[in-house]
């Protein structure tokens, strides 16, 4: 769908893109890196908005720096930055964009009330979209990037200024544009788990570097620690903290998903228990059943792409290592503060 080569792009003041070299496969895609990684001036590229520097780049198989117009005829576009017209109607302004993209305008006006429909926008469709929730604006410019049936949608931060319902349903519908009309999907994000959720692969880029390449399988693969999480009871008010103490008693290695700060379990009801060997089962299984404890779940714990990328930053060369280390803890890409001082504010680096 996507491929890219030693592709580049530099201003005065920053390099946005360093020698990127990328192939993106069909599916749904996430491009994940801090504000300032790249991202937007990738896709810029990609669309033929923005020559590069050097290097090449292809879109389902078009070259960017000469088939730009055919590019955008075959992809769609949902831009980050709010640029809806106030005084129209999300109908008016997806039919204009459909008719932009070539649609008669009957097929534009049917496709417009289809496609608002599936972003769960047709009873509000005739409403003047100034006076729309920023949920809604998301959905009409994911609306108009979907309305001329494109083989690739790029998404540029779709989930910014939702709240986490809204977020939810938006991952939600990003899902459905492939599985239920067989779209390609790239989009991106600053949120690693909005993008373990949602996607099929992962591309990492940070200061115009890829970082990494790899399905979302590979990067949640499984661990060598259960998860098991159990219920309280009359007998046992706080059931966590007892199969904590009868686990460790049993000489197993627990730990609680989250630790407080002087290592004793957290709050949280979800101990994770490294497996030694089939063994560690039945001792889990019996210390539940002796405790009268209701099994919640008992299952293989799979990592998540923050964890992963924490764990590589731990012994990562000095060159790598402050990008791993800029994850929140909330799985929320923190830019560095150098990153910051060579962008000089400059938007297009974002």
């Amino acid at each position: 769908m996507i491929a890219t080569e030693s592709l580049s792009k530099r201003f005065p003041r920053v390099t946005a893109l360093d020698r990127l070299s990328v192939d993106i496969a069909p599916g749904v895609t996430g491009l994940v890196g801090a504000n300032g990684a790249g991202k937007s001036t990738l896709i810029k590229i990609l669309l033929g908005l923005s020559p590069a520097t050097e290097g090449r780049a292809s879109v389902l198989g078009l070259d960017v720096a000469t088939e730009g117009a055919a590019i955008r005829e075959r992809v769609g576009y949902m831009p980050e930055h709010d640029c809806l017209p106030p005084d129209v109607s999300a109908t008016e302004f997806v039919v204009h964009m459909a008719r932009m993209s070539g649609l008669p305008a009957t097929a534009a006006r049917e496709r417009t009330a289809d496609t608002l429909r599936h972003v769960g926008l047709y009873e509000e469709r005739y409403r003047p979209m100034g006076g729309y929730s920023t949920g809604m604006k998301q959905r009409v410019k994911l609306a108009q990037a979907l309305v001329h049936d494109p083989q690739l949608v790029l998404l540029d931060e779709p989930t910014n200024g939702l709240d986490p319902v809204g977020r939810d349903e938006m991952l939600g519908l990003i899902r459905r544009v492939h599985t239920d009309f067989g779209i390609s999907v790239l989009v991106t994000s600053h949120l690693l788990g909005e993008l373990e959720r949602t996607c099929d692969h992962v591309v990492v880029i940070d200061g115009g570097k890829l970082l990494r390449s790899s399905s979302t399988d590979d990067f949640t693969q499984s661990t060598g620690s259960l998860a098991v999480e159990v219920t309280d009871s009359d007998a046992r008010p706080d059931g966590t903290a007892a199969l904590y103490a009868a686990l460790a008693g049993a000489g197993l290695t627990v730990r609680p998903a989250g630790r407080a700060a002087d290592g004793t379990p957290a709050s949280g009801r979800v101990l994770l228990v490294d497996v030694v060997d089939d063994s560690t089962y039945d001792t889990v299984r019996d210390a539940v059943t002796d405790l009268e404890l209701g099994l919640v779940r008992m299952e293989q714990r799979r990592h998540r792409i923050a964890e992963v990328f924490r764990d590589e930053g731990e012994g990562d060369t000095p060159a790598t290592a402050p990008a791993a280390a800029g994850w929140g803890a909330g799985r929320q890409w923190a830019p560095a503060a150098q990153r910051d001082e060579q962008n000089g504010g400059a938007p297009d680096a974002a």
